[in-house]
């Protein structure tokens, strides 16, 4: 299959032009490989030759022989790999030597070192709405955080639409499949986490059934502030079973390590309101597909279910902004008061720049929206925290273009980077 463009090519190029090595890491499937091949030169596949353990036995230099850039595959199995690439840098004293991917981060217990000033990292996720050809990208975060009117026309995206993207989700081997293909290909994914790479990157044989217990519970508490004691309740009440703190703790370790969820920051801007601010981090899967796989739902329930959908969507988009806040040399965070203000995500640049954004599903609630991103703007205290560059309703179906009250209404089909 031809090899579809990421938006990570430019920032992959850039890193190994400026270092010796770049380190990607990604959730399994996202589709590193195939980005790293399009650069490499030759490529060493660590979790597949039969041949590697004997030589990093006996003569573990061989490995890193190859045609630079070298690509060291899924190099993780063998954690004594890094400090070899770190000493064969500094050897050799040159850009784009190698390039190494894996998906799953390895224990704190390896020795490793840091690897400053002699890699660079780079974070891939499953494809973005822009790279899967779904959205045009007319709007891009690049003219938010230029503060650019917003006056295009898309064609409205009908729900059920939305409803199936969030069903098929973005790994590159659901491409051109049919729904009920990519939910097959996901539930797979699901049944080989719980059963096998749970127990597998943690060395310790886990209980799949309440491995797929947590996993329901985080997906029926995606884009939320859930934490293990959530989960816990959740887990007793819905499945009728119970699993202590510890092991939720260590199952979320291990998922974290997989790079299977990720945390989204709370932001911490000044106020000039006595509002305290809440720090808790919001949870969500690398990718929505997971938690529609992960509760067994399909297009029809989820069209039933249109609260839980606006979370999922939430979700999704929230993957999205990433992709592009990454672009940007930005990060995603969420703000949530003691007054419940919250405001879904913001989008901040290391200059201090930022993006507010309320996320919603149906057009009904772009009004409400508003409002909420004009009282958040009010108690920003602008002589300490940068005011920001633009306020945003993303929506999953309408058209796209900028209120008189300086807020952006934004399709979803419109957004890029």
């Amino acid at each position: 299959m031809k090899y579809r463009k990421r938006l990570t090519d430019n920032e992959l190029l850039n890193k190994l032009e400026s270092s010796g090595a770049i380190l990607i890491r990604g959730a399994k499937a996202c589709g590193k490989t195939e980005s790293a091949k399009q650069f490499a030169k030759s490529i060493v596949r660590v979790d597949t030759d039969e041949n590697i353990a004997d030589i990093m036995s006996t003569n573990p230099k061989r490995l890193l022989m190859g045609n630079t850039p070298l690509l060291l595959d899924e190099w993780q199995e063998q954690p004594k790999l890094w400090n070899l690439v770190r000493h064969e840098v500094d050897e050799r004293a040159l850009p784009a030597q190698f390039i190494l991917t894996g998906s799953a981060n390895p224990e704190e217990t390896a020795k490793m070192h840091s690897g400053a000033g002699r890699f660079t990292t780079l974070d891939m996720r499953t494809m973005s709405g822009q790279e899967l050809g779904f959205s045009s990208g007319k709007i891009s975060m690049n003219d938010l955080f230029q503060e650019r009117k917003i006056d295009i026309y898309d064609e409205p995206t009908p729900l059920e639409m939305l409803i199936e993207k969030i069903v098929v989700g973005g790994f590159p081997t659901t491409l051109n499949k049919s729904v009920s293909q990519a939910m097959n290909i996901n539930s797979g994914y699901i049944d080989l986490l719980a059963e096998v790479d749970m127990s597998r990157v943690s060395k310790i044989k886990r209980d799949p059934v309440k491995v797929k217990n947590l996993l329901r519970s985080i997906a029926r508490n995606t884009a939320t502030l859930a934490d293990a004691a959530t989960f816990a309740t959740d887990i007793h009440e819905k499945e009728n079973s119970d699993i202590s703190r510890p092991t939720i703790y260590d199952y979320l370790d291990c998922l974290k390590r997989l790079m299977l969820i990720e945390v989204q920051p709370a932001w911490s801007p000044h106020l000039r309101s006595a509002a305290i601010l809440r720090k808790s981090p919001k949870i969500h899967f690398t990718d929505v597909c997971l938690s529609v796989a992960s509760i067994g739902a399909n297009e029809k329930s989820l069209l039933n279910d249109l609260k839980f959908s606006g979370f999922l969507f939430e979700s999704l988009v929230t993957h999205d902004l990433r992709v592009y806040a990454q672009a940007n040399d930005a990060k995603v965070f969420h703000y949530r008061d003691s007054n419940n203000l919250e405001i879904d995500a913001v989008v901040q640049k290391r200059n201090g720049d930022w993006l507010a954004f309320e996320i919603k599903l149906g057009t009904g609630q772009i009004e409400e929206a508003a409002k909420n991103l004009l009282h958040f703007n009010s108690i920003i205290d602008t002589t300490k925290t940068n005011p920001p560059k633009s306020l945003n309703v993303i929506t999953g179906t309408g058209i796209s273009y900028t209120r008189k009250d300086g807020v952006n209404v934004i399709s979803l089909a419109s957004l890029g980077a």
